[in-house]
C-alpha cells in the first residue's frame, strides 16, 4: 500500500513527521527506557530458566533423586531404586575443617559420593588434577574459598572429625552443586569410605541421603513422572523428598521469577513514571501545533480528524521508542550473560525470546496510549477562535469524557497484565495498587503546593515574590515536577529503608544476650560431657541444649500436604525437612497463645505444640492433626497447642515441639548454645573452637557472628543489584523532569524577556528561578519520604514480620537529591533563556 492509498490522518502525520521529532526525544527515551528494563529482564531470566530445564539432570545429578534425612535407604528401598537404573548415593553434612596443628577450624559443607558419582555432568578440579582418582584414594576436593580461609594449599592436610584428609585439589566444576542449595561454608568433597573414616555420622547425626536415579533409554518425561508416582505407591513410608529433573532446583527457579518480577515491576514503574513524560510531551507538542490545528479547523476538518491525526503521530513516535526499547532490551542480555557467565548460578545461553519482548512491547504501547488520550482528547475541541486568541486555551479545556474513559480503560488493562502476568500476583496488585495511590497523592501535593502558593502572604523580598507566583500561575510547571521526581524517589527512599531494616535485623538489633555459638551434631551419650566442657571453658556463659531430629510434614488433618494451600509466608514449612524436637516444659523465649502445655510426666499418645503464625498459615488450631515423617517413621500428633515465639532472640527455638514420649528410643543428637555474659572475646572464641575441635572432633560449631555476615555478604550483593535496578526509575524521573522544563521553555523565554525590560536583573531571575525549583523539590522530597516510609514499612512489618525503623538520613538524602536535581535542571536550562536578545521576542509576542 503506498501512502496515497493510506487513511487521511495518517497521510497528514506523515506528512508532518517529515519534519522531524523535535519535542519527543523525552518521549521515545522515556518509552525506550522502560521497554528495555522490561524486554532485558524478561529474556535474562527466561534464559536462566531454560538453562535450568536444559541442564536439569546435571544440575539435579539424575533423572530423579529421592532424599532422606538422619536415615539411609533400607535394603528393600535402595533394591527397588536399582531395579530401575542406575543410582548414586550422597551424604551431605556439615562438620568443621582444622588444621593439623589446630592452629585454625572453618565450616565446612561435606558432600560425600560413591563411585558411580556423577551420574550426568563431570566432576572437574583444576591444575589438570584427576579428580575421580583423587576421591578414590582417600584425598579430598575444596572450594577455593577453603583454602583461602585456613591458608592451605594442594597437598596440605586438614582434619575433619577423627580423619586426616590431604587435599589434593580445587574443585572447578561439581555439576549438581544447585541441587545442595545454599551453605554457610565451602564444599569439600570426599568419597563415602572417606566419610567413614571420619566418625561423623553416627544414630541421630544431621546427614542428608540422596539417592540419584539415571533412567536408561533417555527417558521420557512422562516415565518420570510415572516413576516418582510408583515409587510413592510402592513404598509409601519411606518419607522421601522427591525432585525430578524438570524441577531440579525449585529454588533456584523460585529465585529467579521472584528476583525477576521485582525488576520488571522496577522496569514498569520507569514505563509509568515515563508516562508523565508522556503526557508532557503530547501537550506541549499541541500547543506548538496549535496554529496547525486552528487552521484545520478553520477549512472545516472536523475534530475527529484533528484527534486521529495526531493519535496517529503518537502512536507511530510510540512504536518507535518500543522498537528502540526492545533492541536495547535484547541486546543487554547478549552483553550482561557473557561478562557474568563465570558468576551465574546456572549455564544460561542468548537467544531470543519472543514472549518476553512482546510483553514488554505491549506494555510499552500501553503505557503511551494511557498518558496519551488525555491530552489528545482536548485538542479537537478547541474553537479556532480561541486558538487564534489565546495561548493557554488549550490547557483549560477538558477532554472528552470518552477520551477519560479510554485513558482508564488502558490503564485498567495495563495494571491488569501486570497482576496476571506476575510470578507473586498479591505482591503486583499491592504495585499497582501502590502506584495508584502515589499518582493520586502527587496530584493532591502539587494541588496543595499551588493551593499554598496562591494564598501565602506577599513576601517583600522580588525574588520570593517571582518565585511562588511561577508555582501558582496559570501552565505553571508545579504538576509536572512533582509526578516527574515523586514516584522515582519514593521507589529510593523505600528500597533504602528495606535495606537499612534487613541490615539492622541482622547486626545492630541482636539482642545482648544472644548466643555466641551454635553447635550441632553432639551425640546424645557424649551431650553430658560436652555441657561441662563448655562450663569450665567460659564459666560465666549461658549454655543451654535440646534434643533435635529431623522431620518433613506429610499431612495436614489427614490431607497430604501437596494438596494444602498455605499462606505464602509460611509455605517454606512444608518444603523439605524441619528441625524437630521434645520437651516436658515450655521452651524459653516464647508464651502460649492457645491451649494448655501437657504435663511433665504425659506419656499419652503424640502431642505437638505449634508456632502460632505458621499454625495461622497453614490453616491450623488446636485439636487438629499433623502427620511428619521422622527416621522413616510415620507420626501423626494432636496440636495441643500455640506458641508465639520470639525468633529475633536468636535462641533456640522450633516450628515444632512434642511431647517426650513420641520419639522415646529414637536416636537423636543435641542442638547446644552458648552465649557470653558480654562482648565476645575473639582469642576466647578461637581457643573455645580449637579444644572443642580437639576434644570433640564430631561436633560442628558454627559462629553466629561469621554466619550473619555470610548472610549479610548475600544480602549486600541482591541490595547492591535492586538499587542498581531502581535507579531506572530516577533516570526516568530525570528525563521527565527535564522534559517538563524543556516544554515550559517558551513561556519561560517570555517571562524573561519582559522582566528583563522591566528591570530585573540576571542574578534576580536566577535567584527566583532557583528558589521555585528548590520549594517544588522540596514538597517532593517531603512526599517521597512519607510515601516511600509508608511502603518500606510495608514490606519489611507487613511482608516480612519484622520491626521497622526510620533512618533520618534517608530522608535527608532524599530532601537533598531531589532539590538538588530540580534545581540543578532548572537552572541548567534556564541559564541559556537569560541571553536571549529582548527585540526578536518581543516583536513575535
Amino acid at each position: 500500500m503506498t501512502a496515497s492509498n493510506l487513511p487521511l490522518p495518517f497521510r497528514f502525520a506523515l506528512r508532518e513527521l517529515r519534519g522531524g521529532l523535535r519535542g519527543f526525544v523525552v518521549f521515545l527515551a522515556c518509552i525506550a527506557l522502560g521497554v528495555a528494563a522490561i524486554a532485558a529482564v524478561g529474556s535474562v531470566s527466561r534464559a536462566m530458566t531454560d538453562g535450568l530445564a536444559r541442564e536439569g539432570q546435571a544440575i539435579l545429578g539424575g533423572d530423579v533423586a529421592f532424599t532422606l534425612v538422619q536415615r539411609q535407604a533400607t535394603a528393600e528401598e535402595r533394591q527397588y531404586l536399582e531395579k530401575h537404573g542406575m543410582v548414586s548415593e550422597i551424604a551431605t553434612l556439615r562438620g568443621m575443617a582444622r588444621l593439623a596443628d589446630g592452629s585454625d577450624q572453618t565450616l565446612v559443607e561435606i558432600k560425600a559420593v560413591d563411585s558411580a558419582y556423577p551420574l550426568y555432568g563431570t566432576l572437574k578440579a583444576g591444575e589438570a588434577v584427576d579428580a575421580t582418582a583423587a576421591l578414590n584414594a582417600g584425598s579430598a576436593l575444596a572450594d577455593p574459598e577453603l583454602f583461602t580461609r585456613l591458608g592451605v594449599k594442594i597437598g596440605d592436610t586438614v582434619q575433619v572429625g577423627g580423619a586426616k584428609l590431604t587435599l589434593a585439589g580445587q574443585i572447578a566444576d561439581e555439576p549438581d552443586k544447585l541441587a545442595t542449595g545454599l551453605g554457610f561454608g565451602p564444599r569439600l568433597l570426599i568419597s563415602k569410605p572417606t566419610l567413614e573414616t571420619t566418625g561423623l555420622v553416627q544414630p541421630g547425626s544431621l546427614v542428608q541421603w540422596s539417592y540419584r536415579l539415571r533412567l536408561p533409554h533417555k527417558a521420557p518425561d512422562s516415565a518420570v513422572v510415572e516413576l516418582v508416582e510408583a515409587a510413592n505407591k510402592a513404598l509409601p513410608q519411606a518419607g522421601w523428598q522427591v525432585r525430578s529433573r524438570d524441577d531440579a532446583s525449585p529454588g533456584l527457579k523460585r529465585n529467579i521469577s521472584q528476583f525477576a518480577q521485582y525488576l520488571t515491576l522496577v522496569g514498569l514503574a520507569a514505563l509509568i513514571v515515563g508516562g508523565v513524560g508522556v503526557a508532557n510531551a503530547v501537550g506541549a507538542f499541541l500547543e506548538l501545533k496549535r496554529p496547525v490545528i486552528a487552521t484545520l479547523r478553520s477549512l472545516g476538518a472536523p475534530a475527529s480528524l484533528v484527534t486521529q491525526l495526531y493519535l496517529a503521530q503518537i502512536l507511530m513516535i510510540a512504536l518507535l521508542g518500543v522498537v528502540i526499547g526492545l533492541a536495547i532490551g535484547a541486546l543487554v542480555p547478549v552483553l550482561a550473560l557473557r561478562f557474568l557467565a563465570d558468576v551465574l548460578p546456572v549455564g544460561a545461553q542468548t537467544g531470543f525470546y519472543p514472549a518476553a519482548l512482546g510483553y514488554a512491547a505491549l506494555y510499552g504501547l500501553l503505557t503511551a496510549l494511557t498518558f496519551a488520550l488525555v491530552p489528545l482528547g482536548r485538542a479537537g475541541d478547541i474553537a479556532p477562535t480561541a486558538l487564534f486568541r489565546d495561548a493557554s486555551a488549550f490547557g483549560r479545556v477538558r477532554p472528552r469524557l470518552v477520551f477519560l474513559a479510554a485513558a482508564i480503560g488502558s490503564a485498567v488493562v495495563l495494571a491488569g497484565l501486570a497482576i496476571l502476568l506476575a510470578y507473586d500476583r498479591r505482591i503486583a496488585l499491592y504495585f499497582v495498587v501502590g502506584v495508584a495511590a502515589a499518582f493520586l497523592l502527587l496530584r493532591l501535593v502539587a494541588w496543595a503546593v499551588t493551593a499554598i502558593a496562591r494564598r501565602a502572604p506577599r513576601a517583600n523580598s522580588t525574588e520570593w515574590r517571582l518565585a511562588v507566583g511561577n508555582i501558582h500561575r496559570p501552565g505553571a510547571l508545579t504538576g509536572s515536577v512533582v509526578l516527574s521526581l515523586g514516584l522515582g524517589l519514593t521507589v529510593l527512599v523505600t528500597i533504602a529503608l528495606i535495606d537499612g531494616n534487613l541490615h539492622r535485623q541482622l547486626t545492630q538489633s541482636l539482642p545482648d544476650r544472644a548466643p555466641s555459638f551454635f553447635f550441632l551434631d553432639v551425640q546424645n551419650a557424649e551431650a553430658p560431657a560436652f555441657m561441662d566442657f563448655l562450663q569450665k571453658e567460659i564459666p560465666e556463659a549461658t549454655v543451654e541444649s535440646v534434643p533435635m531430629l529431623r522431620g518433613r510434614i506429610i499431612a495436614l488433618n489427614q490431607t497430604p500436604a501437596e494438596q494444602a494451600t498455605p499462606t505464602p509466608e509460611v509455605a517454606w514449612v512444608l518444603k523439605g525437612d524441619r528441625g524437630v524436637t521434645f520437651s516436658a516444659t515450655t521452651p524459653k523465649n516464647s508464651r502460649l497463645s492457645a491451649g494448655e502445655w501437657w504435663a511433665a510426666d504425659y506419656a499419652g499418645p503424640p502431642l505437638v505444640s505449634m508456632e502460632a503464625g505458621v499454625a495461622r498459615g497453614l490453616g491450623l488450631k488446636t485439636g487438629d492433626t499433623i502427620t511428619v515423617n521422622v527416621l522413616g517413621r510415620e507420626i501423626t500428633a494432636t496440636i495441643a497447642n500455640l506458641r508465639e515465639v520470639e525468633w529475633e532472640s536468636l535462641a533456640i527455638n522450633f516450628v515444632m515441639v512434642f511431647s517426650p514420649s513420641t520419639f522415646a528410643g529414637a536416636p537423636y543428637s543435641v542442638l547446644a548454645t552458648l552465649a557470653h555474659p558480654g562482648p565476645a572475646d575473639p582469642a576466647a572464641e578461637a581457643k573455645l573452637m580449637r579444644d572443642a575441635g580437639a576434644q570433640f572432633p564430631s561436633v560442628t560449631a558454627i559462629r553466629v557472628r561469621e554466619a550473619l555476615d555470610r548472610i549479610s555478604s548475600i544480602l549486600d550483593q541482591l541490595m547492591l543489584a535492586i538499587r542498581v535496578a531502581s535507579s531506572i526509575a530516577l533516570a526516568a524521573s530525570v528525563l521527565v523532569l527535564a522534559g517538563a522544563l524543556a516544554a515550559g521553555h517558551r513561556q519561560r523565554l517570555y517571562d524573561a524577556v519582559i522582566l528583563k525590560t522591566l528591570g530585573a536583573t540576571r542574578g534576580q531571575l536566577l535567584k527566583a528561578f532557583g528558589l521555585e525549583y528548590g520549594l517544588l523539590g522540596l514538597a517532593t522530597a517531603v512526599f517521597a519520604v512519607l510515601a516511600g516510609s509508608i511502603a518500606a514499612w510495608g514490606v519489611v512489618a507487613g511482608v516480612m514480620g519484622q520491626p521497622f525503623a526510620v533512618f533520618p538520613m534517608t530522608a535527608l538524602a532524599a530532601a537533598f537529591v531531589a532539590v538538588a536535581l530540580t534545581i540543578g535542571l532548572g537552572l541548567a536550562g534556564t541559564w541559556r533563556l537569560l541571553g536571549q536578545k529582548a527585540a526578536p521576542v518581543l516583536r513575535n509576542l
